[in-house]
């Protein structure tokens, strides 16, 4: 069993920003394998379902991004997940727009939703690492950039993008790969 988490901050206002884009991702995963919603328990929206037969729990905490690890600790705790079986989708501005990286392990990177499951399960989990790319604007604030929406162009590629993340994950749980 794995577990795939999706970041994001809860509410209308959010639902189109950067920084919601494990949401965003997540929702297309959910769609496409036809997920079930099964509750609102450990502080989150959980999802069952399998890919390629592997049976898959998935959450949208609903804590805001800061404390995300409050509800991956608490699903971990209660279906005995160990940490390499966790795959977190995630923004990254690091990263170009569009590019997708995946790794195990490593630092948060100022990412406050990383930085708070870290804090509660350690880093050795897999990320899916979605790129938002820097603001431009030397004077934008990071957080007001990520909690920005998505321009018009950028809309448009984040279907495609979510696809992308589909054939990622479809090709590490098929191969246990990144």
């Amino acid at each position: 069993m794995y577990l795939l988490v999706g970041l994001g901050n809860i509410g209308r206002e959010y639902e189109k920003t950067r920084h919601n884009f494990g949401f965003i991702a997540l929702d297309k995963i959910l769609e496409k394998f036809n997920f079930v919603k099964k509750s609102n328990k450990f502080n989150s929206e959980l999802f069952e379902g399998t890919i390629n037969g592997i049976k898959i729990i998935a959450i949208k905490p609903q804590t805001y991004m800061n404390r995300s690890g409050v509800s991956v600790l608490e699903i971990t705790n209660f279906y005995k997940i160990p940490s390499n079986k966790i795959i977190v989708l995630h923004d990254e501005i690091d990263i170009e727009f569009g590019k997708i990286k995946m790794k195990i392990g490593g630092g948060n990177a100022g990412h406050n939703g990383l930085r708070s499951i870290d804090e509660k399960i350690g880093n050795n989990y897999w990320r899916i690492r979605i790129g938002v790319s820097r603001p431009k604007n030397l004077d934008y604030e990071i957080a007001d950039y990520v909690l920005s929406n998505f321009n018009i162009k950028e809309i448009v590629e984040v279907e495609k993008i979510s696809d992308n993340i589909i054939e990622v994950i479809l090709n590490f749980l098929k191969k246990n790969i990144a």
